[in-house]
């Protein structure tokens, strides 16, 4: 993922930060404790695509 892009990108719905997890391949908003895939390095950033977090993701 570059690194101008995630300085740039934020939340769709609450336009926070988002970190990036390189290990699945996602960007976390740990505030509306939503992860949105990444897809040939183009971030998905559409709430229908969102994963929700896991209790301990949102905590971690």
């Amino acid at each position: 993922m570059d690194k101008k892009l995630l300085d740039i990108l934020a939340c769709p719905l609450c336009k926070g930060e988002l970190k990036y997890e390189k290990d699945k391949n996602e960007l976390v908003c740990k505030f509306d404790g939503l992860a949105f895939p990444v897809r040939d390095n183009i971030p998905v950033m559409l709430e229908s695509e969102a994963r929700v977090l896991t209790t301990d993701e949102r905590l971690g």
